[in-house]
């Protein structure tokens, strides 16, 4: 028997532990870096499959890390998400991104073992994706160094390789100055009015910035009560652009507007950087292998529309260190968005539970690809030192 054929038999078999896996997590949605149920359910299935887990990982408390090594070889690592929203539980649907990639790992794994293919399979548990970009933070800390190739889907509501990203950065503005009645507002000092500045500088910014230069903000605190000048005023933003280099020169283009703001007024800035999400730079070797496997599954799979909006992800820090692929598979409809309600019903319906299955099979079957094909990895790791390796 070939490898694939095994590795749609073994992950047929294990249809009812996948999608209760997902159930579970769906169920029971836990919020950036506070997953750990999410973490310690996914180590329990992949420890009775064989493999050995290390978690926590890094020293981050619900990062996971899983491997079965039958030999020297390719280093092949699925990624899995499972961090909810904040008031939204699964409304990105990470529950079917830690199905399907836990069932990756399992069915490559069974493959390799029976058929004496030498190689790594990796499941990397990678958390708060969606707040604090736990791939980053494992980037940052080597996690990748042991890895030679990194695959994970995303549920969507198209089925699509090649999706690019923008690089994003969080930002927080804190301006603090004096309260005083607003009967005598030249007694103190008015945190509200930088803040404003601030805005109307980021306003006059956009003219110089790259196109794909874009900042959004949101004022959370600008004082309590109108005759009081308020002493405290907040601000969010998210910054991005088509590359990370252009966003640290934004960056620092609004660090500079911040501490303009505060100088008008005399109010102290606290001004907090999140870390930077890297735009993404999708494997095309890669994904057209994993477009060929997904078609032989009966999933007709397209290419992004080149004036499609599209948003970011911390998968973009790893596709800058290893060759990567991020696909897309409908869960939903074409016209219910992401991270609403709907889209979280979406990721708990009969088709969620058959991308788990269908998702996991692609990305075990791509992997095997990888395992087997030098010419495969190969040509992938060419790709990667061309297009993404100058831009790390």
């Amino acid at each position: 028997m070939d490898g694939k054929s095994l590795i749609r038999d073994c992950l047929d078999s294990a249809r009812g532990e996948l999608v209760e896996l997902s159930h579970l997590l769906h169920d029971n949605p836990e919020l950036s870096y506070e997953e750990r149920r999410a973490a310690e359910w996914q180590a329990a299935l992949l420890k009775e499959r064989g493999f050995s887990v290390e978690a926590p990982y890094l020293g981050l408390a619900t990062a996971f890390r899983a491997s079965v090594k039958t030999g020297e070889g390719p280093r092949i690592a699925f990624l899995s998400e499972y961090d909810a929203l904040a008031g939204f539980g699964h409304a990105c649907a990470h529950n079917v991104i830690a199905g399907s990639s836990v069932g990756a790992g399992i069915g490559l794994a069974h493959a390799v073992k029976v058929l004496g293919v030498a190689c790594e399979v990796i499941v990397m548990g990678t958390p708060g994706e969606e707040k604090y970009g736990g791939k980053i933070h494992l980037v940052e800390r080597g996690a990748f160094a042991s890895v030679d190739f990194a695959l994970m889907m995303h549920p969507s509501t198209k089925n699509q390789i090649g999706r690019a990203g923008l690089a994003a950065l969080g930002l927080t503005a804190r301006y603090r100055g004096r309260a005083v009645h607003s009967a005598s507002p030249e007694k103190g000092i008015n945190a509200l009015t930088s803040l404003i500045s601030l805005f109307n500088a980021i306003d006059a910014l956009r003219q110089v910035w790259p196109d794909s230069g874009r900042c959004n903000g949101i004022i959370t605190e600008g004082g309590k009560a109108s005759n009081i000048v308020p002493d405290f005023a907040e601000a969010l933003f998210t910054v991005r652009a088509g590359k990370k280099r252009q966003l640290e020169a934004m960056g620092r283009d609004i660090e500079a507007a911040a501490q303009s703001a505060a100088r008008l007024t005399g109010a102290e800035l606290e001004l907090i950087r999140e870390p930077l999400y890297a735009e993404r730079y999708p494997n095309g070797v890669m994904g057209e292998l994993f477009k060929a496997n997904m078609e032989s599954l009966g999933e007709a799979m397209c290419y992004p529309d080149p004036t499609e909006r599209v948003g970011s992800s911390d998968i973009g820090n790893v596709s800058l260190e290893v060759p990567a692929i991020h696909e897309y598979l409908a869960i939903a409809a074409p016209d219910v968005p992401g991270h609403t309600a709907a889209f979280r019903e979406a990721a708990r319906s009969p088709r969620a539970d058959e991308v788990v299955l269908s998702g996991a099979k692609g990305l075990a079957m791509t992997g095997w690809d990888l395992a087997t094909d030098a010419r495969a990895r190969a040509d992938a790791r060419k790709e990667f030192e061309e297009k993404a390796l100058p831009n790390r």
